[in-house]
This record gives structure tokens, sequence and C-alpha cells, in this order.
């Protein structure tokens, strides 16, 4: 499958069947968050993979959608402040690191048959209370894996801007 292709199959999904993963399916996927460019090569990254159910329940808590329990592995992707490049003018890249990171789940999820969808809108101070993180690791966002069951495509993954609507040459 073309890259454009695997791009355009990927979707936020939003149903899970209770289907498990094996865990060479996961580390296929960890993989290639692995191997994801970051800032200066930093790579502050931190991936929790959580099985356990009653993990997931309490993890799941932490968003306002219960779909999200119905995946069989949700992935805490976390970023390390303490490591990340920052810019001249002090912008820390962590949070883009990590969106690099989580971006290369997505598309690997997709090659291998598996759903996924960004979930960004959590409460990250109560996911940092659950997982004990410490100070300088913050959860970026919430990742559900699984097997998609129930769920098609929906239209608005479909419509796009067009390539002139986004793109500037030379000049803004």
């Amino acid at each position: 499958m073309s890259f454009l292709s695997l791009a355009t199959k990927r979707f936020s999904c939003r149903g899970y069947s209770s289907k498990p993963i094996s865990r060479e399916v996961i580390e296929q996927v960890l993989e290639a968050a692995r191997v994801a460019p970051s800032a200066v090569n930093a790579q502050p990254i931190h991936l929790i993979v959580i099985t356990d159910v009653s993990l997931r329940e309490e993890i799941s808590s932490c968003y306002s959608r219960p779909w999200l329990a119905s995946a069989p592995v949700i992935i805490v992707a976390c970023g390390d402040h303490s490591i990340s490049w920052r810019r001249a003018d002090g912008k820390d890249h962590c949070d883009i690191d990590v969106a690099i990171a989580v971006d290369h789940i997505t598309l690997a999820a997709a090659d291998l048959g598996l759903g996924t969808c960004w979930i960004c809108k959590f409460d990250a101070m109560k996911c940092s209370e659950i997982l004990k993180l410490p100070s300088y690791v913050s959860p970026i966002a919430l990742i559900p894996l699984g097997y998609p069951e129930n769920v098609e495509k929906p239209e608005r993954h479909t419509k796009r801007k067009s390539l002139n609507e986004i793109v500037r040459w030379n000049k803004f």
C-alpha cells in the first residue's frame, strides 16, 4: 500500500472489538513510535501501554466518552519535559515530538488493520495521578488501540481542504 493510501485509510475509530491484540502486534505499533524523529534526537517520549482491565477503566474515567473503555489497549503518550529540546526563544518541542510519535502509532496501527483515535481532551491531572507520573512527565494523548467494530469511516474524515486553501508558495 502506498503511503498516501495508508494515510487516507486511517481515521479516528470510536468502536472496538473485544478481540485481544497480541503483544507482538502491539510491539510492532510501538516500534513505529520508537523510530519517529524528535528535535535534536532527544526522544522525550514515554508510552504507557495499558492492557489491564481495571486500569483501562480507571484511565477511561479521565475522558467523558464511554467508548474509550471498549478498546482492549490504551496507550498513554507522555512527554518528558526534563529532556525535551527548547528553541532559543524557550519554546518546548516536547508536545511536537510526542505528536510525531503518536502519528507513527496511528499509521502503523492502520497498516496492521487496527483502529486508533487521538484523544487530547481528557483530565491530564487525573491521568497523571492514576499513573503516578513524575512532575516533569505529562500525559499528552490517550490512544485507544483495537480492532474496529461496528464503525465506518466518518464522512468528515473525507472532507479535506484543497491544496490551494492550505499551501502558500514563497509568501503568505
